[in-house]
């Protein structure tokens, strides 16, 4: 069902659930699993001409942090392929997974930027509507409370079963 994951990730811990999904997806299908993440060159473009360079070797040092914590996170004989791009997040995003020709991504619901909306941050709504290949968002459980371990027993339960193919002739 699954050949080949993209996870998405900016190094944000709201990021760090949807890694943990990204990689059990891959164990389960015996699947590729590539970690991308995007420097966001609107941010670099709006900085003052002088700190360009600057900002873009931060951005960038921060997107190598972010694949790291990925490649730590998966299992030593598991291969992993990572990437950093520069450009539009969601565009960057969706264009990887249809260059390497991705079955699935998989992206946390709010990024670094901490979007404050209502379902989703802009990056995560933006690869929804766009990507050529299904989209897998996964939020952070909110570790001061008003998630259990019920509702989170709950929730990879679904996951589990939307997963298993059980659930493809319905869709």
């Amino acid at each position: 069902m699954f050949d080949t994951v993209v996870v998405a990730t900016d190094g944000s811990e709201s990021v760090e659930r949807a890694v943990d999904v990204a990689l059990d997806l891959a164990d389960r299908f015996d699947a590729e699993i590539h970690a991308l993440s995007v420097v966001d060159a609107s941010q670099v473009d709006a900085s003052p001409q002088q700190l360009r360079e600057e900002l873009r070797t931060a951005l960038e040092t921060t997107a190598d942090a972010a694949l790291a914590t990925v490649e730590e996170r998966t299992d030593e004989d598991r291969e992993i392929e990572t990437a950093v791009r520069e450009g539009r997040p969601a565009s960057e995003i969706c264009e990887y997974a249809r260059e390497i020709d991705a079955d699935v991504i998989a992206t946390g619901t709010r990024g670094r930027h901490g979007e404050n909306r209502l379902l989703l941050g802009s990056v995560a709504e933006r690869v929804v509507r766009t990507s050529p290949v299904p989209v897998l968002t996964v939020r952070q459980l909110d570790p001061m409370g008003g998630d259990d371990a019920e509702a989170a027993s709950e929730t990879e339960t679904e996951t589990e079963t939307e997963t298993d193919g059980a659930g493809a002739a319905d869709a």
